[in-house]
Parts: structure tokens; C-alpha cells; sequence
């Protein structure tokens, strides 16, 4: 269906991929990973419409490919007032109508050779999405999704969440021979995403998905094309397998390649050596000796083994205030109430203590948001904050708090900084190089701009942080930073997530939304009803405990410490065959 041979492309400001090859054929269920960043987003793009980009190398796709998208961001901006039923039953309504204006114009044209030809063409279009049964296909795929509630529901009145499976479903019922998302469980409630596997689990044609979620990558795929570091890995078989397979073949080749480096270093050294003595003394021996030196060089150089293209860009997350407070209560909220068209929350009450890490978790469209926003701007009559508390907002829509026409550079100087080398010098830290720092804030990929926001509230010192969502987007080492920025941080914070790790490892307890008010819950209550409700107990132990093993290992091999990193690799693969089962 697709085949890529030796593909390149670069931005003016930045390298994306070079030389990369893969193909994707007909059925397979290919997920498309690499850090945040790096360039996948591009390549769908450029894969959906070759014309508008100048890349070199060959692409070919399947001629009358037809290929379905659904973007990493749900644009709710232009919908109609429509019900779920038939917002996803356009297409299908479209082709009745075309077949009904054919018909009408069969009952009075003289020449009906070309029109009995584009009746026959539309209609046969028609059923091969399953028009005649269209009803019926609709109505299976929203019970499939467990999403038959909202079936005579405006769209209008759909969270992001409950929209973003909505339009996966209209998407899929298009049948279209290749199928693109991106990252679209994103901002998914837990419920919503066992949907969302559901749904690329049933699904009959080609997949292609951006994604970071490992509950999907262990259990939806059987093609992994992984982009990093400009180049391209493909692999056929399960996320499960190839990050196992990668780690093995990881730890030889950096072993290989250090002992490679080794090796040139000494013959390095000898050559400076060879080359003094041939300075100093007027001697042909060491003249011949010197130049054969410089030749094994060469050949070194020639065979050297490249270190695997996979390696840690975890940044460096910090997030601190010099501001503690001495009073035990950060916030107090008493009886909070919104409303829009109809009641999203009544009669809320809580308290967050000025050093409580708390999550306030809830079903997609429950105020969740709204709740935060409020918060941050302090003017519901019914919040009241500590004088001496500084708030700071992680968004997940990051245009709130991002200027997304400006570039890196002047968004970093208009904070404070003085010269452009103290910002880079900042920003690195938290993974952004010097070839960025002109781009615009709009080419940025979603990770990069959550990376920003948090690289913008590290600066104020604020001792609240309220965070919407900040693992979104995020590769699973930025993830990793994040959690562990956030376990040192010594003020408060309330994070909206439904990142179980990142509530389970990170959080105090939680705050949950059921029947329009807000309770607390023990974080022992929590992962009970989280394995009651949506996933299997052992494997979420067990994911964790394999994350956590795979990081050490990371860690070992940046250290050249191969002997650890085989060992803790000998530890993997009973977890890797459970998982697997």
C-alpha cells in the first residue's frame, strides 16, 4: 500500500529524517512511535499529500488509496447542531442524495449511457461502505464503543473526548484504504480509552497511529515503525516483542560500539605519539610507521559499529518554589456550582493542602476544565485561596498559554532573560537545541509545547501548580521526568490526567467527579476501582514493573555498565512472556 525508499526531509531550522525506508501493507495495524518532536506527525502529513512537500527519496502509495485522518486535536469550532447518529451518517446520507439527483435526471435525459455509468460507479461506492445497512453498521460501532447513550445527542453538547471516538467511528465506517491518527487518545477518560481499543481492534483495514499510550501500543498493533534521531526502525510483530528485541540488540551493539570507541581512542593516542616522535627526529621508520598508524585508523573508522539510534532524551524537568507557606491550607472550595445548558457540577466542597499532590479525575465533559480555569482566575464567589499562594496553569489547549506566533527565542527573552545564550543554556535542559530556537511556537508538536509550558511555570516559583493534562503528548522518558519533577516538588497541585502511572505514582489521593459533585478518594480506593473498572490488575503491575526495569537499564547503558544492563535484561523476560500471553 505504501512504500518508502531512502526518504529525507528537513525544515529550514531543523533535520527530521534522513534515508529512512519502510513499507505498509494491506490489513496491518502499524503504530508509529518516537519521541516528541521528532517528526511523525510530518511524515503522516506528507504521506496524505505528497505535492506540498519537498522531500527527496521515492514514495509510492497504491494508486486510488483513499486515506482517512483523524487529528491529534478534536476542531469542534465547526460543527452544526447535529445529532451523533447523523454527523456520522454524512457520507452515507451524501451518496443518497447523489444517487436520488442521477435518478432524477434519468427521467427526462435523452442520452442515458453516461448516466446509468455514473449511477452505477456511485452506487457501487455506496455499497461498499455498507450503505444499504448503514442503520445498522452505525449503531454496532456505537455499542462497540460503548457509546450508544449518545447516539440521539447533539454533537454539540460531546465532550473533546466523547467527540474524538465519535469521529474515529465516522472515519472508520468511510472505509477508506489507509487510516491515520494522531495521537487519538489523547485526552481520553479510561472508559473511553478500553473504547478506543475496541474500535482499532475491530477494525478491518490499514492503520496507521501515532501514539505514546502503552495500554494501546501492548495491545493493538502487530507493526511498529519507530522514528528517532532522523533515522527509521521497522519492525513486524507486536510493540511488546520489538521493545524487547531492541533492548537485546541494544545492549550488544553499545557494547560493540564501546569497545569500538575504545579502541580508536588508543590508536589515537598512539598516533599523536608516532606523530611527535616523526616531528622531533629525522627518522623514515617512524615516517612509515605513522602513515600505517593513520591507515588502521581508517579501516577502524571504516568498520566502526554505530551505538544503537535509540538513546535517553529525558529532560531535565524542575519544578520549585522558594515561596512555602506556613498555613496547612493551600485552597478552599465551598460549594462551587457551573452550569451551561444544563448542571455540570453543584454544591462542590474541598480543601488542598499547601503541600497536597492531588488529581481530580472524572469522565470526559464532566467540568473537569471548567473547575480548573475557574480556580486559576479566582472568581467564583465560592473559591477562596491563601493570600500567600502563587498559582501557575499547565492548559492542555496550550494557545491559552502559549503565543503561538512567536518564536522560542523572543517568547523566552520577553520573560526575563537576558541573552539569547541564556535561554538556550535554559532550554536545553528540558531538550530544545540551538536549531530550534527560531521556530515558531506553531510548528512545535504538541510534546514540544507541553515541554514549554513547563519550562515557563519552573521560572515563576509558584507554589500551586495546576496542570491540565501535562503528561498529553508527552514521550514516555519526558513522562518520566515529569512524575519525578513532580514527587520533588515541596507546594501544591491539582493535575487533571487519566494517566493512571502518572496519578498512581505522582499523587497523594484524588478528587473524583461522579454525579455532578466532587469526593475524595485514598489513593488504595483508586487503583482498586481503576482494576474493577477498566483494566486487569496484573497487568498493571506488571507494565509498571517492566517500565521501571527498562528505564534502569536506559540508565545502565549510559553509564557503559553492560554487566548491569544484562543482568536487569534476564529480569524482563518473564514479564515480557506475561504480558504477551
Amino acid at each position: 500500500m505504501i512504500k518508502a525508499q531512502h526518504l529525507s526531509y528537513s525544515y529550514p531550522q531543523k533535520d527530521l529524517f534522513h534515508d529512512i525506508t519502510f513499507t505498509l501493507e494491506d490489513g496491518q495495524h502499524c503504530a508509529f512511535i518516537g519521541v516528541s518532536g521528532s517528526g511523525k506527525s510530518t511524515l503522516a502529513d506528507i504521506i496524505m499529500d505528497p505535492e506540498k512537500y519537498m522531500y527527496t527519496g521515492d514514495l509510492e502509495i497504491m494508486p486510488n488509496c483513499q486515506i482517512g485522518y483523524v487529528n491529534q486535536f478534536a476542531d469542534m469550532t465547526q460543527l452544526q447542531d447535529m445529532t451523533v447518529f447523523d454527523y456520522i451518517a454524512q457520507d452515507f446520507i451524501k451518496f443518497q442524495n447523489k444517487i436520488a439527483a442521477i435518478c432524477t435526471k434519468m427521467e427526462t435525459a435523452e442520452d442515458l449511457d453516461t448516466l446509468l455509468e455514473h449511477y452505477q460507479h456511485t452506487l457501487d461506492a455506496y455499497e461498499a461502505i455498507g450503505g444499504d445497512d448503514f442503520e445498522s453498521i452505525i449503531d454496532k460501532k456505537l455499542y462497540l464503543a460503548d457509546l450508544t447513550k449518545l447516539r440521539d445527542l447533539s454533537v454539540l453538547t460531546l465532550s473533546g473526548g466523547e467527540f474524538k471516538l465519535v469521529q474515529i467511528i465516522k472515519e472508520m465506517l468511510s472505509r477508506p484504504s489507509l487510516l491515520i491518527m494522531d495521537e487519538p487518545d489523547v485526552f481520553l477518560d479510561f472508559e473511553n480509552l478500553n473504547s478506543l481499543k475496541s474500535l482499532i481492534n475491530s477494525h478491518k483495514g490499514t492503520l496507521l497511529v501515532i501514539t505514546h499510550n502503552r495500554y494501546l501500543l501492548n495491545n493493538c498493533f502487530n507493526k511498529i515503525l519507530h522514528l528517532e534521531n532522523m533515522e527509521l526502525q521497522e519492525f513486524d510483530g507486536s510493540y511488546i516483542e520489538y521493545n524487547y528485541s531492541l533492548l537485546e540488540r541494544k545492549i550488544e551493539l553499545q557494547e560493540l560500539a564501546h569497545k569500538d570507541t575504545e579502541e580508536i581512542k588508543r590508536n589515537e593516542e598512539l598516533i599523536d605519539r608516532l606523530r611527535t616522535a616523526a616531528t622531533n627526529y629525522d627518522d623514515a621508520s617512524r615516517g612509515k610507521s605513522l602513515k600505517a598508524r593513520i591507515k588502521i585508523q581508517e579501516r577502524l573508522e571504516a568498520r566502526r559499529i554505530k551505538a544503537p539510534f535509540v538513546e535517553i532524551k529525558q529532560p531535565n524537568i524542575v519544578l520549585s518554589t522558594n515561596k512555602p507557606i506556613e498555613s496547612e491550607t493551600a485552597l478552599t472550595v465551598n460549594g462551587y456550582h457551573v452550569a451551561f445548558e444544563h448542571p455540570l457540577l453543584e454544591n462542590v466542597c474541598f480543601e488542598i493542602g499547601a503541600t497536597d499532590k492531588v488529581a481530580l479525575i472524572g469522565a470526559n465533559g464532566t467540568g473537569k476544565t471548567t473547575l480548573l480555569r475557574d480556580l486559576y482566575k479566582k472568581q467564583h464567589p465560592s473559591i477562596h485561596v491563601n493570600e500567600n499562594i502563587e498559582m501557575a496553569y499547565v492548559s492542555q489547549l496550550q494557545g491559552e498559554t502559549l503565543d503561538e506566533t512567536s518564536t522560542i527565542m523572543d517568547t523566552f527573552l520577553e520573560l526575563g532573560f537576558e541573552t539569547p545564550a541564556d535561554v538556550l543554556a535554559y532550554l536545553s535542559e528540558y531538550g530544545f537545541h540551538e536549531d530550534m530556537m527560531q521556530q515558531k511556537i506553531s510548528s512545535l508538536s504538541g510534546g514540544e509545547k507541553n515541554l514549554l509550558q513547563l519550562a515557563i511555570i519552573s521560572l515563576g516559583e509558584a507554589n500551586m501548580l495546576l496542570l491540565d493534562e501535562p503528561t498529553s503528548h508527552l514521550d514516555t522518558y519526558a513522562q518520566l521526568a515529569l512524575e519525578e519533577a513532580i514527587k520533588n516538588y515541596n507546594g501544591a497541585i491539582l493535575m487533571i490526567s487519566h494517566d493512571f502511572y502518572s496519578i498512581a505514582n505522582c499523587m497523594d489521593y484524588v478528587l473524583i467527579i461522579e454525579d455532578q459533585t466532587i469526593r475524595r478518594m485514598s489513593m488504595r480506593k483508586f487503583r482498586k476501582m481503576i482494576y474493577a473498572r477498566h483494566f486487569d490488575k496484573d497487568y498493571l503491575e506488571i507494565e509498571q514493573k517492566k517500565k521501571e526495569i527498562e528505564l534502569k537499564i536506559a540508565r545502565a547503558l549510559k553509564d557503559n555498565n553492560f554487566t548491569l544492563a544484562e543482568s536487569l535484561f534476564e529480569t524482563l523476560e518473564p514479564l515480557v512472556k506475561s504480558l504477551s500471553n
